[in-house]
């Protein structure tokens, strides 16, 4: 029985000449002055106007580099917003590897052949319930949080199974929680990611980190819609990890205990992978052949040459028929 989570500027005026006493030019005298000052005003709105234009050609010296600085952080402003969204979270999540990604979407499918239900003991359920689609198509909803061993096992067949029908954009990878059961164990993180496929819709929530809140538990991450919360109370019992599998199976814990992939790298797991041998193979591997069964119910079993191989239909016959 594998285990699951329940969730939580002045100027100087010119003086005018008097005129010598007694002088018999009086008048001239007084023209001579008001001249005087009529060239004082006209040098000083010279002076004004030439010290306003000094004054606006360094506004336009000064002024223009700093809004073309504005204009480049305001850009990243927006382009860092609009990729917010998709940033790695909690302790250790990063954009996978290249090797990992490409190592657990292309599993070969002779090897999946070869490993059939393996060694999985957790089936997924049948439902009666109506069908969970988005867009169109049949829709996967996961709910898991980063902390949690049980998902961290449950991701690997999950990403295989779906890398079937489709492609991941921006998978993250990361750690469980260092203090829990199963502790560090190594895995794969929907925070972010993006999937796309001609045959179903993928929602992958990952609620909590695997970084400690001040009060206790692991801080918050994904928000959950109220159809989705609903889905997640009523159907999946408010545990950890929670897979609706297009409404015709969920998966509610994990398919296999964690303790198969401990010590182990993102990198060794991966690569184990394509052995129908090891350990790692026969749990993920098995966890992903009875995924792809339970999603080919959903799809009217298309793509044809997945859901018609030969570790498809061992997985088929495993699983409880739906109404």
């Amino acid at each position: 029985m594998t285990g699951r989570y329940r969730r939580r500027v002045a100027s100087k005026r010119t003086p005018s000449a008097k005129p010598a006493l007694g002088s018999s030019s009086r008048p001239a005298a007084t023209a001579t002055a008001a001249q005087q000052r009529l060239a004082a005003k006209r040098a000083m709105a010279a002076a004004s106007r030439a010290k306003a234009a000094r004054l606006r050609r360094m506004l336009t010296i000064v002024v223009a580099p700093v809004g073309v600085v504005v204009a480049i952080v305001a850009i990243f402003v927006v382009v860092k917003a609009s990729r917010g969204s998709s940033a790695k979270q909690g302790q250790g999540a990063t954009t996978a590897a290249a090797a990992v990604i490409s190592d657990v979407t292309g599993v070969p499918a002779a090897v999946l052949d070869a490993v059939g239900v393996g060694s999985v003991t957790t089936l997924p359920k049948a439902q009666s319930g109506p069908p969970l689609t988005a867009g169109g198509l049949p829709q996967v909803l996961y709910v898991g949080a980063e902390f949690c061993p049980y998902c961290a096992a449950e991701r690997w067949g999950l990403v295989v199974a779906l890398s079937r029908f489709g492609t991941f954009t921006n998978l993250g990878q990361t750690a469980s929680s260092p203090n829990d059961v199963y502790p560090n164990t190594a895995t794969l993180d929907f925070h972010g990611a993006s999937y796309t496929s001609a045959y179903l819709s993928f929602t992958g929530k990952e609620v909590e980190t695997n970084t400690p809140a001040p009060g206790g538990g692991y801080t918050a991450l994904d928000t959950l819609t109220p159809a989705e919360q609903s889905l997640f109370t009523s159907v999946g019992g408010g545990s950890f990890p929670f897979v609706d599998l297009g409404g015709k199976y969920v998966i509610t814990g994990a398919s296999y205990l964690p303790s198969v992939l401990a010590g182990k790298t993102h990198g060794q797991i991966a690569a184990a992978l394509a052995d129908a041998s090891s350990s790692i193979a026969r749990a993920v591997d098995g966890t992903a052949n009875l995924v792809t069964a339970a999603l080919c119910a959903s799809t009217a079993n298309r793509p044809a040459p997945v859901c018609t191989s030969s570790g498809v239909v061992a997985a088929r016959a495993k699983l409880g028929a739906t109404s």
